[in-house]
Order: structure tokens, then sequence, then C-alpha cells
């Protein structure tokens, strides 16, 4: 007897007997005829395995949920289309249920709650839909093209206790813009640390405020019994009047961490307060008036009090990590801070910045590894841009920075993150991954991390997985950036769903006019659409917004695997006339 965890499709026609009263050679010959080009083609696709026939239906297993509910959206977008030209008393239609957990495998066969659970939600959804349980919903959330609505918690038939279950409509899909609503709350301990307000006279304090932020999120996040929203959407709300509450309810937390800080010469004060977004209750809230040379034990302080009054059990190497600073030098710690804000701006200038203000906290400490991390982050940002005039040096910079950084500090996620980005580019994709493991290993909340892999396993011709590590860095990131969206579209692009590719790509458009690379994109899509009015249009837009833009230095920086995979999008264009 076997145990494992399993997402279990089951689904069934929906009046099958009524339609075999009607016509029962028809309709037999037409059951089998959707599963032998649609049902298996479609199971086969996503890696599941059909268990057993139950007459009218099917029990299917999948490894992924993500799978398991992309097959069967995309299985009721092609009975949507194979009954368009069907009279309505002789469709055909299934109705969906699955449902994610422990599985006890025999001679084949699976039973447990979980199996039971799946038949129960196919029971009560309507024709065409798919219901998911919550657990389901959870491991799902935030993908764009998914939009599931919650109806609430269901008795279901001989099922103890009552299932949070959601639908998703006919066809499944929506804008890529439009959200979900708002993410469920994690089982564990969730938390999101507001940027703390910077009450020193001086703004040019305010770096300093915003880097002890980001350091106490980074502390944080490396604990695995917590779930910790990205630095990116956590700063989404400075500067803005909201509740609290509020931004629990958007981020999808149940607690909240607020405070500020004052720096005036060589004293600092911190204060801090824990608030469960529940009631508006506070937790824990001190303050801590300290010397500055203070600061690193106090962030520890503060992450330790955190941590204990959500009753978070630390690992000893969760116990390790959290001791561990990357300097004592504070000059050297301010000047990483202002090199890191520089460095996130992304822009041709900031990076040369950010270059500098690196070098010169690695002047001040040499054995720091988070700047050499941030100087191969940054020359690896000049060679994927093309800012670089020397490319391979760019390159060849990046990586000896990385490696210089992990040799100092083997267990700072960014450093890994650093190398693993190089290892893209050089086309070393399972080098890539291996780092990407390493950083979340280190970090299980590092949204950036999952984002770093979906990118790798993207570009190594694993489009299905991408979307899933993308579903886990949006989740962590709720308010994630732009980019995002290009990526999650080529992946999309390389599965041939050029529909939710285009979508998402409009969307990235709009909030960053001045993209190419998604302009080249989208009118590939277009033009695998037939769509040739909006390819060339789509063109000539990108040709406006840079003129100097290049297919062939495309085709040779972009780190495909498989040079098939670039050349899909080179064909989507021919079939515009482009270029």
């Amino acid at each position: 007897m076997e145990r494992r965890l399993a997402a279990i499709f089951a689904a069934d026609v929906v009046g099958y007997s009524r339609l075999i009263g009607v016509d029962e050679e028809g309709t037999i010959e037409r059951f089998q005829a959707h599963r032998r080009e649609l049902f298996d083609p479609k199971i086969a696709e996503h890696q599941g395995r059909i268990v057993k026939m139950t007459g009218d239906g099917f029990l299917v297993e999948f490894a992924s949920p993500v799978r398991a509910v992309r097959c069967a959206i995309e299985v009721q977008q092609g009975m949507a289309d194979r009954n368009a030209d069907i009279p309505e008393d002789r469709r055909i239609s299934f109705r969906i249920g699955i449902n994610l957990g422990d599985i006890v495998v025999e001679d084949g066969d699976i039973y447990g709650d979980c199996v039971n659970v799946a038949a129960r939600l196919e029971g009560i959804a309507e024709s065409g839909t798919v219901y998911i349980s919550r657990a389901v919903r959870e491991f799902i959330q935030d993908r764009a093209e998914i939009v599931p609505e919650d109806l609430g918690e269901r008795v279901l038939k001989n099922i103890a206790a009552p299932v949070r279950v959601f639908r998703i409509a006919p066809l499944g899909l929506a804008t890529a813009h439009v959200p979900a609503g708002p993410p469920l709350v994690p089982d564990k301990p969730s938390i999101a640390v507001l940027p703390f307000m910077n009450m020193s006279s001086d703004i040019e304090q305010e770096f300093f405020s915003d880097g002890i932020t980001e350091d106490l999120i980074t502390d944080l996040s490396k604990v695995s019994g917590l779930f910790v929203i990205a630095r990116n959407s956590s700063f989404a709300y400075k500067g803005r009047s909201v509740k609290v509450q509020d931004i629990a309810r958007d981020l999808g937390v149940r607690f909240v961490l607020e405070g500020s800080i004052r720096k005036v010469g060589n004293r600092v004060r911190i204060t801090a307060q824990l608030i469960d977004a529940t009631n508006g209750g506070h937790l824990w809230a001190e303050r801590f008036d300290r010397d500055i040379t203070d600061i690193f034990e106090t962030q520890d302080e503060v992450v330790e009090k955190i941590v204990g009054v959500l009753s978070v059990t630390l690992t000893k190497r969760e116990e390790e990590r959290l001791r561990r600073r990357g300097t004592s030098n504070l000059r050297a710690y301010e000047t990483w801070l202002r090199a890191r804000e520089w460095l996130a701006r992304g822009s041709r200038e900031s990076l040369v910045e950010a270059k500098a203000l690196h070098a010169s906290a690695i002047k001040l400490d040499p054995d720091f590894a988070a700047p050499h991390a941030g100087l191969a982050l940054a020359a690896v940002s000049e060679y994927a841009s093309g800012w670089s005039e020397d490319p391979a040096q760019a390159l060849e910079e990046a990586e000896r920075w990385a490696r210089r950084s992990i040799e100092l500090d083997a267990q700072e996620p960014v450093s890994h993150m650093a190398l693993g980005n190089v290892m893209l580019w050089r086309r070393d994709h399972e080098g890539a991954l291996a780092e990407c493991r390493n950083m979340i290993a280190m970090d299980p909340n590092f949204a950036s991390g999952y984002g770093s892999a979906g990118v790798v396993l993207m570009y190594a011709g694993r489009p299905a997985e991408a979307l899933e590590s993308f579903a886990r860095s949006t989740r962590l990131d709720p308010h994630y950036p732009a980019i995002v969206l290009h990526f999650v579209a080529q992946a999309h692009f390389a599965l041939g769903d050029y529909d939710a590719a285009t979508k998402l790509l409009i969307e990235r458009i709009r909030r960053n006019p001045g993209t190419d690379s998604s302009r080249m994109l989208l009118a590939s899509c277009h033009g695998h659409l037939g769509r040739i009015d909006e390819a060339r249009a789509t063109w000539a837009e990108m040709l406006k917004v840079s003129p100097e833009f290049s297919l062939a230095q495309r085709e040779r920086v972009m780190p495909y695997k498989d040079a098939r995979e670039f050349q899909r999008i080179v064909d989507g264009l021919k079939k515009a006339g482009l270029p």
C-alpha cells in the first residue's frame, strides 16, 4: 500500500442516461470520439494518469494541481468548440471536480477522502464548469489566466466537514489584468512588513529606513514556518493612507508589521508593532533606543520577537542563517543600502550608479558578499539589455563577481540568484536551475527566486513548470512588476496558447509603454492568430519605441535551450509578412 500527494480530477457526462435513451449508438460513438480526440491527448499532454473509467466518466491522477486545472479548462474549451454545431439536445457536456490531498494507491487504483471529495465536487458542478477545492485554489492562486469564483462552503454528501468550493466558468479564461479577487490567507502564519516611516529630519535618510524594512522582510522570509509578502508588494503601500485591514486583505495575509525609524547622529530609535488584521489588535509593540552600531542586533531582536509572538519554531539552520550578518562595517552596510536602491531602478543610468556604490561597499569591507552579488546582477542586466560595449566581458565579470560572492557567503540567496542568472545567459540551464533551487532552499519565501526559476524553466523548454513557478512568485508578490507579465506570456506562447499570451502582453505594454520585447512577441502572437493588420501595427509601434531593434540580435542573445523556440516567434512574424 502506497500513500502520496496528488491532484484528483473526476469527470462525467451531464445527462448521459437521457442521451443514451435518445440515441444510444450515436451517443456512444461521440463519447468515444471525444475521449480519443480530446480527453486522452489532453490528459497525456498534462502528464495525467487515467486511473479508471466510470462508464460515462473518468478518474484521473495528476502530480500537479496546476496541470490538472489547465487540463480541465482545455477539455471544457475543447468540448465547447466541438459542441458548437451540435443541436443542444444531442450535445455531450462534461462536469469536472478537482481536489488535492493524500491518496492511497493499491493495485493501480486510488482511495481516500481526497478522491471522494473530487467525486462529490464533480457531482455538484454545472455543465461545462470545473469545481475545485480550497486546497487546489491556494495552489493556483493569482494565476492571471484562471479566475475562480468563490462559492463558499458546501456540505458534500458523505463528507464529514464542509468544503470551500470554487467555480471556474465555461472557457475559464479572463483578461489578464482582471484580478481574481483577494488572495486566500495561507494556513501558516502570514505577514506583510510595511515600509517603516522615516522620522529623521534628513530626507536623505529615507534609504536607511527603507533598507532596514527590506532587511526585516529578508530575515523573516528565511523562516519556513512563515508566509512573507515580498518587498515589492509591501512597498506598494508606501506613502499611501490605507487601512491595515485593507492591506492585509489585498495581500492575503493575517498579520502586518509597521513602524518608524528616527536616526539622529549616532543614535537610532526604532518603533515596531505587530497587528492582527482580523480584529485590528496589537499583538506586540516595542520601542528600541540604540546606538547606531547596534542596528544589526536590533534587527535580530525584532525578528525574534515576531517569531516568538507567532509561535513559529525555527529549525537549527534557520537560527544559524538569522544570526549571520554580511558585514559588521556600518559604513559598508549603509553604502550597500544605497547601492541596492539604485540597482532596483533598473535603468541604464541607475546601473552605473549602482555599480559605483557596490564597488565602494566592497572597498570598505572586501569580505561583504552582498555587494559582490550586486555587481554581478548589474553586469548581467547590462548584458541582457544590450547596454554593454563588450557583452562577453560583461558576462565574464558577472560570473567572477557572483562566484566571489558565494565564496564569501554560500548562505546568501542573492549570491546564488546572481550566479543562476549568469548560467542562464551562458545557456547552462541545468546549472541555473540548481542555483535557483539553492536560493529557494535558503529563502522559502523568495518571490524573485521563484520568478528566476520560472524564467529558467521557460527558456529550458519547460513552460508548464515555468507557469507553476511564476504562480508561486506572484502569490508572494501580488503587486508583481510588469516584466513578470512578459515572461508568463512567453511561457503561454511556448505552449501555443497565443490568446492567453496576447492578453498578458497587451497588459504589459499598457503598464510599460516603452517595451520593445513585448511588442515583438505580441506581433508574433497576432501573426499566429491570423490578425495580420494587428501584427503589422504592433511591429510599427515597436520600431517607433526602438528604431535600432534587431531580430538577429535578439536571436543571438535570448537563451533558449532549443533554437526552434525562437523560430516560433519568427514564424508568427512571417505569417504577417514581417519584418
